[in-house]
């Protein structure tokens, strides 16, 4: 804790005083975030600092193994993050970041290691389609780091079929008003890998000239129109 109470003392003696005004727009005005991104609450992953948004700029919603249940009755905080930044905040795109040596992903591939962790054991299950897509359909004998990449690679993918699920999200897709995009950030090298939902690859986005997107809001669905019946004479 020293170092966390030293890092506060430091902002508010040295940072706040500078951006003082911002934060009092802030605060004023409030936010209108551009993006909602869901990420893993793995501490080396932070958002704003990949992206180097600032306050105000990104609607953050964490959780070990960047995981998006499907809808359901049950009410989650990821649910209710996600139904949030839709309706109330406008955002525009909601970002899925996977990331390099996730320790989820790694219980995933384990499960008997978790007896002493039921909670996350059971979390774990709502990424139990790309484990099995890894499994089966992966070559046999891979090697673990690869196998483990592959999953979290996987994971991201999974994770933004669950997201089709809430209504709030169908609903801005069909609207045209929303874009999901699947990001996998490697540590060791700082890179950003982007699902393309087109070609179904992630893509480096330092060698794309556009972000690639997962899926782009969705064309409507052209409704014939009924032959009404004539009315009565």
């Amino acid at each position: 804790m020293d170092s966390i109470i030293k890092g506060l003392a430091s902002f508010q003696d040295t940072v706040f005083p500078g951006q003082r005004r911002m934060y009092q727009q802030l605060a004023r005005d409030g936010q209108s975030p551009s993006a909602l991104i869901i990420a893993c609450a793995d501490s080396r992953v932070a958002p704003e600092h990949i992206t180097q948004a600032g306050p105000g700029e990104l609607f953050v919603t964490r959780n070990a193994g960047n995981i998006v249940p499907p809808a359901s009755e049950h009410v989650g905080g990821v649910s209710s993050a996600i139904e949030y930044a839709v309706v109330a905040l406008g955002v525009r795109d909601i970002v899925v970041c996977g990331h390099s040596h996730c320790g989820a992903m790694k219980g995933l591939m384990n499960l008997g290691a978790l007896q002493s962790m039921p909670n996350v054991a059971a979390w774990l299950r709502h990424a139990e389609a790309a484990h099995r897509i890894v499994c089966e359909a992966y070559p046999e004998g891979l090697d673990p780091e690869i196998r483990h990449r592959a999953l979290a690679l996987e994971n991201v993918v999974v994770q933004l079929a669950n997201l089709r699920t809430h209504p709030s999200v169908a609903s801005g897709l069909a609207r045209g008003t929303l874009r999901l995009h699947g990001w996998f950030f490697e540590i060791e090298t700082g890179a950003l890998l982007a699902y393309d939902g087109v070609s179904g690859r992630f893509l480096s986005v330092a060698e794309e000239a556009e972000l690639p997107v997962a899926q782009a809001p969705a064309m409507r669905v052209a409704v014939p129109e009924l032959a009404l019946p004539a009315a009565a004479e």
